[in-house]
């Protein structure tokens, strides 16, 4: 088996991947993730997580290399980190009592021997629907946990799951932003099989 690698400085992607009890190591991209014009939410999102293993995959080329990405969209526009405490009260705030989708982007790469990249890719999509928070609800959440990292302003794997009214997805660790459900397939394609 050829090394895997984790395009990604995440720590929450890295924890999803540890479930699969696969040898790997991260090593960080750093890429631009700035959206095109008129580029989609989905787009984005995929275009990303393929750039991502393609970048770290030329570096490594006997490595087999993840790449993921999250995109929130809220009503049609792209929802990035928020960065800031201000930031993240607007968009909890925008997001209260509306669906909000989630796009995780995944995609798999492999330098080849004779130089091309083998990949395969695709984006996961979780909707969620948020309940009606109240300002002092949202400050209470964000003082908790302070996700100003996390696309949408909250971790799903902790309290954030309490600003939920429902969620809907195939693949429950695709919100947290690597779907390893489908992850799984994709490796198979590549002779990597956790089991």
């Amino acid at each position: 088996m050829s090394q895997l690698i984790l395009a990604s400085s995440s720590s929450y992607r890295k924890s999803l991947l540890e479930r699969l009890n696969l040898e790997f190591t991260c090593y960080s991209p750093d890429i631009d993730e700035s959206a095109g014009d008129s580029e989609s939410a989905i787009g984005l999102a995929e275009r990303l997580a393929c750039h991502k293993a393609e970048v770290v995959a030329v570096k490594f080329p006997l490595a087999t290399v993840i790449g993921a990405d999250q995109v929130a969209e809220l009503n049609g526009k792209v929802l990035g980190k928020p960065g800031t405490h201000e930031k993240a009260v607007a968009q909890l705030t925008a997001q209260s009592g509306n669906p909000v989708l989630f796009h995780s982007g995944l995609a798999v790469s492999q330098v080849q021997a004779n130089g091309t990249i083998k990949r395969q890719s695709l984006v996961n999509t979780t909707k969620v629907m948020f309940r009606q928070l109240s300002e002092t609800q949202i400050e209470s959440y964000l003082l908790a946990e302070e996700p100003y990292d996390c696309a949408g302003s909250f971790k799903a794997e902790a309290l954030g799951i309490s600003l939920f009214a429902a969620v809907h997805s195939d693949d429950p660790t695709s919100l947290i932003g690597l779907p390893l459900i489908n992850l799984c397939s994709m490796l198979r394609k590549f002779s990597i099989d956790p089991i």
